[in-house]
């Protein structure tokens, strides 16, 4: 009887502290889309005299930024963020993923732990550091890169306007720099993702005369595919709300173009540049861009969760 007691007593406390977790993990949930709600709600709040002044269709649809006339047009400063957004995904992505396939599939022990400490390395530097190196060293360098595709490239209809005039501080200079700074962020959760691919599926792959990509190709990616698209979205935020390295490289010139060598403006530059000299509407229509800037966010985020599940249900039909 005593014997049952105890066991019973166990149980019982075991089931109590598994509830109590459950609730500690549900508080801490709820917490969190609290202050997400209230960080929305009270931003909202201090921008709506801008919001309300330019209307919400013309607060994102127009290009006019003159703070002197309470014009307040921010579609120049979503079109430079999602720009240089895009192009640091372009060549962060598959510099990312051939980093984690090598760390994960070739590199030797000691190599490994070298390359990933220098990876972490550079994970640590401030965005202050990369964009001074930008401005000082990698801007100049790559302008006669940029002369040379202009030259190859620019008389081809489509391509002439995505390769045009040259300017040093632009958006594929921002965009550049913005990639270098995503490529850690991408590569160590890819790393780690890949490593929990299961053994048994790669050595079914050899088993059936793979080569050593066909087995890449179809074990570990299809395994890997959700956590591959996490890993591009939270590089993608970093680049998206990214301020001082874009604030120094992208040229600050209020314009939607083509050309990729154009200097241009972001959100997060075009509110650390004017913020601290701003005032009433101007820093109301200032606050509404970090609004813009936080939904576009999350509209992405929901996007790849959608993705993702997508990715799951196929990959759960194609095993049964």
């Amino acid at each position: 009887m005593t014997t049952q007691a105890t066991m019973l007593t166990r149980k019982d406390r075991g089931r109590i502290t598994d509830r109590g977790f459950w609730l500690l993990c549900l508080i801490a949930g709820v917490t969190v889309l609290a202050i997400l709600a209230a960080i929305l709600v009270s931003t909202l709040r201090q921008s709506w005299p801008a919001l309300s002044e330019a209307g919400a269709n013309g607060f994102l649809t127009s290009k006019v930024w003159d703070p002197n006339n309470e014009l307040f047009g921010t579609l120049a400063f979503l079109y430079g963020t999602i720009v240089v957004s895009i192009i640091a995904v372009i060549f962060a992505v598959p510099i990312s993923i051939g980093i984690a396939l090598f760390l994960t599939e070739l590199a030797h022990r000691r190599v490994k732990g070298t390359i990933v400490t220098v990876i972490d390395l550079l994970a640590a530097v401030p965005s202050v550091v990369f964009g001074l190196w930008g401005v000082f060293i990698f801007g100049p360098a790559m302008v006669p890169v940029y002369d040379w595709l202009h030259d190859v490239l620019g008389g081809i209809p489509i391509l002439g306007a995505l390769f045009g005039d040259v300017a040093a501080k632009s958006f594929m200079t921002a965009g550049l720099i913005l990639a270098i700074m995503i490529v850690p962020i991408i590569t160590s959760i890819t790393r780690e993702v890949f490593d929990t691919v299961p053994e048994a599926d790669k050595q079914a792959a050899w088993a059936l005369g793979a080569t050593r990509w066909e087995m890449i190709r179809g074990a570990v990616f299809p395994h890997s595919f959700g956590g591959i698209v996490g890993a591009v979205m939270l590089g993608l935020g970093r680049a998206l709300g990214e301020t001082i390295a874009v604030a120094l490289l992208i040229g600050s010139a209020i314009q939607i173009t083509p050309n990729l060598f154009a200097p241009g403006y972001s959100i997060p530059a075009v509110i650390v540049d004017q913020f601290g000299e701003s005032g009433g509407k101007a820093t109301a229509a200032l606050i509404g861009m970090g609004v813009v800037l936080f939904i576009l966010t999350v509209v992405i985020n929901l996007l790849a969760e959608v993705v993702v599940r997508r990715a799951e249900i196929r990959m759960r039909g194609a095993r049964a």
